[in-house]
């Protein structure tokens, strides 16, 4: 186990560190954080935005004499990763928005990072540079071309120091393969393929290749008519290169092997809970659509977060969870204006710690649930500016359902819906978490005697 990544509720408290965005006022849409990721040492954390740019904050290091700000994160490089554009064949706007983003392992002093939207995505090289070359031949010092009848000596050029500039390149374009959104992009443990999910089908890239895919999974009906369910995620097993887990609209998970055929329309296990009669309601089927799946670090489980709960699975077991976490199950009678607003089909994230001992999750009001799996024991934590003095530690939050309301507890009637923890991410090896709430990045980290 990692060290100081233990029984979560007994011996970390959680403080305020830091908070990047501008406050509320005038708040565009394309401000919104639509996706949170460290990179695998944890040194650099990418956000990605509604209006399509890439922001990655690279963590400082600690200053001897300041030991109690352990390593900020400050802003290392901002660009544009997507731009609108139009589909003139089908008439369709194609959002800029970036939905996700994947790290490549650093193998070099660059860093390579994955990033989509709906359509497409892109490989991009992050770069520093603190030398340019001076002393052209051809050239003067300001770029002009020489007259070559001028030049009478030949000279070697050097290389100047100058302030080091961070440079995002694209390095691939990987368009033109999906007639549905992309909603997953997920890294093969080879690191030469990768793989994104939309609607109804899964493709398969060699990084090298940009202009075809293999697609690994069809679920496209001969008759739309029949449609009856949706691909909602999809993530490759952090180790073995030939399996993955694609989970549905309807509440399943299905683990393929890439050995056993070209195209997975068959699965190698099928992951379902059976569901209880007596909650069956008109919501059943929406609320158990799953918005986010990830396996665990060490390959052995997955967890599947859906409307109300967060699951964990053992892949040797398919009829059912080996745990069940209820995220906010005060909202079960809230269903119908939940309904009526939209917000059931919200899409909540999941992630594991670095140990996968605790996951965390979002919900509304910018509250986000953390579950010990050792301890069984759970808390709910809130980002907001009102505690977000440095080093502040974070009160436990409460909601009341009904009857008499404690001073430190909040009612369930009036929770902001508006406010909601979509993306979240956790530092691979520390106790430092990354919390999006609308357009503003939430820092929090174990508070260290």
């Amino acid at each position: 186990m990692i060290p100081g990544l233990g029984n979560l509720m007994q011996d970390v408290l959680w403080c305020f560190s830091q908070v990047k965005g501008t406050i509320d006022v005038g708040v565009t849409e394309a401000d919104i954080i639509s996706t949170v990721e460290f990179n695998h040492t944890g040194e650099l954390l990418a956000t990605g935005d509604k209006g399509g740019r890439v922001v990655i904050f690279q963590r400082e290091q600690e200053s001897k004499n300041q030991p109690h700000r352990r390593g900020e994160y400050n802003v290392y490089s901002t660009f544009q990763s997507h731009e609108p554009e139009f589909d003139y064949l089908k008439s369709l706007e194609i959002e800029e928005k970036i939905n996700k983003i994947r790290w490549l392992p650093q193998q070099n002093a660059a860093y390579f990072l994955l990033s989509t939207n709906d359509k497409t995505v892109k490989l991009w090289k992050v770069s520093e540079r603190d030398k340019r070359p001076e002393g052209y031949n051809l050239k003067d010092e300001d770029g002009r071309l020489r007259d070559p009848s001028m030049i009478t000596s030949l000279r070697v050029p050097v290389l100047r120091p100058m302030d080091l500039m961070v440079e995002a390149t694209p390095r691939r374009v990987f368009a033109n393969a999906h007639t549905y959104h992309i909603n997953s992009i997920s890294v093969n443990s080879d690191y030469e393929t990768y793989m994104s999910a939309d609607d109804l089908r899964i493709n398969l890239w060699n990084f090298e290749i940009t202009n075809q895919s293999f697609n690994i999974v069809d679920i496209k009906p001969a008759n739309m008519e029949e449609l009856t369910e949706v691909i909602t995620a999809a993530e490759f097993h952090p180790h073995h290169c030939n399996t993955f887990v694609y989970s549905s609209s309807k509440g399943t998970i299905r683990l393929c092997d890439m050995r056993a055929s070209a195209l997975c329309d068959r699965h190698a296990k099928f992951f379902e809970e059976p569901e209880d009669p007596s909650n069956r309601s008109f919501f059943s089927e929406i609320i158990s659509s799953i918005s986010d799946v990830k396996f665990s670090h060490s390959g052995r489980y997955i967890m599947t977060r859906d409307y109300l709960t967060v699951k964990v699975w053992d892949l040797n077991m398919e009829n059912r969870p080996i745990e069940t976490y209820q995220v906010h199950d005060y909202l079960r009678s809230k269903l119908c204006s939940l309904y009526e607003n939209d917000c059931i089909f919200d899409k909540f994230e999941c992630v594991w710690n670095g140990s996968d001992s605790v996951i965390m999750t979002g919900s509304y009001n910018n509250f986000f649930r953390m579950f010990d799996r050792n301890t069984k024991r759970d808390v709910t934590l809130e980002a907001s500016r009102e505690n977000s003095k440095p080093r502040a530690i974070l009160k436990p939050r409460k909601v009341c359902v009904g009857g008499k309301r404690r001073k430190d507890e909040i009612s369930v009637d009036s929770l902001d819906f508006s406010k909601k923890i979509l993306h979240t991410a956790w530092h691979p090896s520390e106790n430092i978490i990354a919390v999006a709430a609308t357009n503003n990045l939430y820092i929090f980290q174990d508070k260290v005697n």
